[in-house]
């Protein structure tokens, strides 16, 4: 498990500067691995915290939230390097769905356990209380992306998103990667139809700047999708690590 504590220091290396008294903490935390198949809720809505909180070591979840007619908007994606319920250090009760879209293997460690180490060494708190706020940025992102982008817009701008923080995250490399989004998905996080998206895609490879082979995407021009999404990564703030 020593491994996976040095994942998960490196993670909040990226937030904030560590002591060797802080990593000593994070490397004396149980951690236990857990794997979740495709599809698996990881936090449902409603419900009271789990008693541990989860590490993605490997694959990837999404944020979702259903209307009372069962219609679904993805409002985040979560990979590798990253925390999935830290608002349940503090909050009772789950606001919004956690669904595994790939196989994910977690490290998963106490709740009271973290919250205690995040209220008893400020830098550990700090790098919690970054990554919430980063989430934050995230999210203002996509309600603009949802609100005052067109379609291609918007489909060219997660395909942006998603190339870098991959690589970020050290999952896939850059341009050409595998999405593991099927049209339906891919329309619930942009609020358009699967046959929207189907035809969204296509007119970005009509004009040159994606192609694809089933799930598998290459970005053929990267200053032009970026223009075409109107994405501009600052709200990523992936040049966090050692800024403080």
């Amino acid at each position: 498990m020593s491994d996976v504590a040095a994942v998960v220091i490196r993670k909040m290396e990226m937030r904030a500067r560590l002591d060797d008294a802080d990593r000593a903490a994070i490397t004396a935390m149980v951690l236990q691995h857990r794997h979740y198949e495709p599809g698996s809720y990881l936090i449902r809505e409603g419900e009271p915290p789990r008693p541990t909180c989860a590490f993605i070591i490997s694959g990837i979840a999404y944020r979702q939230k259903l209307t009372r007619e069962g219609a679904r908007q993805i409002v985040s994606l979560e990979m590798q390097g990253d925390f999935v319920d830290v608002q349940h250090l503090f909050l009772r009760v789950a606001d919004h769905n956690v669904q595994s879209l790939t196989r994910l293997e977690t490290a998963e460690v106490s709740r009271d356990g973290l919250r205690k180490l995040a209220l008893t060494h400020p830098a550990i708190g700090e790098a919690l209380w970054v990554d919430a706020l980063i989430a934050g940025s995230v999210y203002r992102e996509w309600v603009t992306n949802l609100g005052r982008r067109d379609a291609k817009t918007r489909v060219a701008h997660l395909l942006c998103e998603f190339t870098l923080r991959a690589r970020a995250a050290g999952v896939a490399g850059h341009p050409s990667y595998e999405l593991p989004m099927t049209q339906e998905q891919l329309g619930d996080a942009t609020g358009l139809t699967s046959v929207h998206v189907n035809r969204t895609l296509k007119l970005l490879e009509v004009d040159g700047l994606i192609a694809r082979d089933r799930r598998h995407i290459r970005l053929l021009d990267w200053g032009r999708i970026v223009d075409v999404a109107d994405f501009n990564s600052r709200y990523l703030h992936l040049d966090q690590a050692g800024s403080r």
